[in-house]
């Protein structure tokens, strides 16, 4: 006799007969999905920044897809955008010239006076360079700025910039502390609010480092070469005679130079495109950021020159290829 059906157990098929024709149309599907042919795999899609490039050059942002926050879809785009934002806020040469009682050589002691604060507080590269922007620009666009101030318009561009790069900037009681107690809290709220209104609250002036990092991607440069760059860019903030250069051609002339200085090849094709200047067009530059260095090189009280020295920054400031031919 036959065993009784477990409980759990289903039909397989049903006493109507319905079961069979459901087998059969499941073994139709079958047989119809494994006649076609493999879908061919779809290519990638490629970005509208790839299609924009010229034959001869590469694209240095193929192979960054994965990562989302390096926009590799459309970092080409914004850099375009950069460069047209460098010519919405330019610097103009000379800015100080009616100026009174502001000076060259006491902008220099300031923005030294800044590095120190800067490197005090521990606060982001992109920091120092807003700072410098913030002050050259307010200082373009205000004439009525006694010495006696000049610190103060310093201290709040710093404080301004730290609170738009920064993730935890110093509160206002550091930069009080900073300032030998010369100035107080209103002092300092009151100059904000008279530099944001002057400057109509346009922040957004592209930085020499933006730059200065899209060149060295382009040319696959070293650490070494990079450091080396950013030592001599860093230079460059403290001359006043150097301000009204546009951020993007300081970048890429500190890339050359460094380049040059440490033997690392000639400016690529590559280089030329994404740093948007030629080699003819960096070489002027490069000589007064070469002059910068010797300057800064015999004087053992340069703030930069020490900073650089840092073991961390692998004491760059000291190689004897800063002393060398090329540079004098």
């Amino acid at each position: 006799s036959l065993k009784k059906a477990d409980a759990g157990a289903k039909p397989l098929a049903k006493e109507n007969g319905q079961g069979s024709t459901d087998a059969i149309m499941c073994i139709s599907k079958l047989s119809v999905k494994e006649s076609l042919p493999p879908a061919a795999k779809k290519p990638d899609p490629q970005s509208y920044s790839s299609a924009m490039l010229p034959a001869e050059v590469t694209d240095i942002d193929a192979h960054d897809d994965g990562n989302v926050q390096l926009c590799s879809q459309y970092v080409k785009e914004i850099y375009n955008y950069l460069l047209e934002l460098e010519l919405q806020f330019p610097i103009k040469a000379n800015f100080l010239a009616s100026r009174r009682d502001v000076t060259a050589n006491m902008r220099s002691i300031l923005v030294n006076w800044l590095v120190q604060v800067h490197m005090k507080f521990n606060l982001l590269q992109e920091t120092l360079y807003l700072t410098i922007a913030i002050l050259d620009r307010y200082l373009q666009v205000t004439e009525n700025i006694s010495r006696s101030k000049l610190q103060l318009v310093g201290m709040t561009a710093m404080f301004i910039a730290a609170k738009y790069e920064e993730m935890y900037s110093p509160d206002i009681g550091d930069y009080i502390y900073m300032s030998d107690n010369s100035y107080t809290k209103a002092d300092i709220l009151k100059m904000e609010t008279a530099m944001l209104k002057a400057l109509e609250f346009s922040l957004g002036r592209p930085l020499p480092l933006h730059f200065l990092r899209r060149a060295s991607k382009a040319g696959n440069v070293t650490v070494t070469v990079h450091t080396m760059a950013k030592y001599l860019l860093e230079l460059t903030i403290t001359d006043y005679g150097m301000a009204h250069i546009r951020p993007s051609l300081l970048a890429a002339s500190s890339l050359w130079l460094s380049m040059q200085l440490l033997d690392y090849g000639d400016w690529t094709t590559d280089l030329a495109y994404y740093a948007h200047f030629t080699k003819e067009e960096l070489e002027p530059v490069a000589a007064k950021i070469c002059k910068l260095v010797l300057s800064a090189t015999s004087s053992s009280r340069n703030v930069i020159y020490n900073k650089y020295k840092n073991p961390k920054l692998e004491c760059i400031s000291s190689r004897g290829e800063l002393r060398s031919l090329l540079v004098q």
